[in-house]
């Protein structure tokens, strides 16, 4: 197989951007949706994918939580990419002319005061280089898109404001995705994933969660979310710093096994070097 990684998007897609930067030499193979991508990989048609996980500004892409636990796949790496919006129209339109623009709904959101301020409409897209692909396709000086600088020199539109984000750290995270876990050796810097349910008793999280704790454990990430259409069905989703063969993590996940119903690690793999200077920042900085 050839180096081929997938992601979810249109050519131009920040995912896209993502996958030039950390494999520039692999062809970015490009899928309608998430559910696309996973298959392209658990098919055999992409080594790897390229996946969103959550931004800074609009939080976490929800689909990802719940297509990951199932996928077969695992996380052997993450990348942060810095996200800057283009608002972008057809040859001919100015800001005075635009009235709506489109993108996805995580791209408006992260634009949200911007579009407040010159009044347009937000129309929400598949994702934001089809977006910018379907203004060009208009050709309607009305009509923008926001999406990425490569997405308008991908569908030859003009940028009509540059860097339109509500947020100057406005950030997103990605995880890459493949058929085999990372072969890492405990003792560097590095992070595990993993979900989990607990039982049903009182006080269950309390004691799920006392083990990291007690083996002084950094859990950087933990976020629940509904299962199976149930109120009652919770699930979580974890990240910690360390790996399972280093004692303290692997006495803290024995601990979570002990009071939960389900324990699925998800992947360990190197932290990237951009969570360094997170660590290093107080908070509000």
């Amino acid at each position: 197989m050839t180096n081929i990684i997938s992601y979810q998007g249109e050519p131009g897609a920040n995912s896209h951007i993502a996958c030039r930067e950390v494999y520039p030499g692999w062809t970015a193979l490009p899928c309608p949706t998430f559910e696309d991508a996973f298959a392209a990989v658990t098919d055999g048609e992409a080594r790897l994918a390229m996946i969103p996980i959550e931004n800074s500004v609009a939080g976490r892409v929800a689909d990802i939580h719940h297509l990951l636990p199932d996928s077969g796949l695992h996380i052997v790496g993450e990348f942060f990419l810095p996200i800057h919006h283009q608002l972008m129209g057809t040859t001919g339109a100015t800001l005075a002319t635009i009235k709506s623009v489109q993108s996805h709904v995580q791209a408006l959101g992260q634009c949200r005061r911007t579009l407040r301020k010159l009044g347009l409409q937000a129309i929400v897209g598949a994702d934001t280089a089809g977006s910018a692909r379907q203004i060009a396709e208009a050709g309607d000086p009305t009509r923008a898109a926001i999406a990425s600088r490569l997405a308008a020199e991908v569908y030859g539109l003009d940028i009509l404001a540059e860097d339109v984000e509500d947020e100057a750290h406005n950030t997103t995270r990605f995880i890459i995705l493949s058929p085999e876990p990372a072969r890492i050796p405990p003792g560097g810097d590095c992070v595990t994933s993993f979900v989990f349910r607990v039982r049903n008793i009182p006080a269950a999280l309390y004691k799920a969660m006392g083990g990291f704790a007690t083996n002084g454990i950094n859990m950087t990430k933990l976020e629940s979310y509904m299962i199976e259409g149930q109120f009652t069905a919770t699930q979580f989703y974890a990240e910690v710093d360390g790996h399972p063969e280093e004692p303290p993590l692997r006495r803290a996940l024995e601990e979570l096994a002990f009071f939960s119903r389900q324990l699925t690690v998800l992947g360990t793999y190197p932290a990237h070097p951009f969570r360094a200077n997170l660590r290093d920042r107080e908070p509000g900085e």
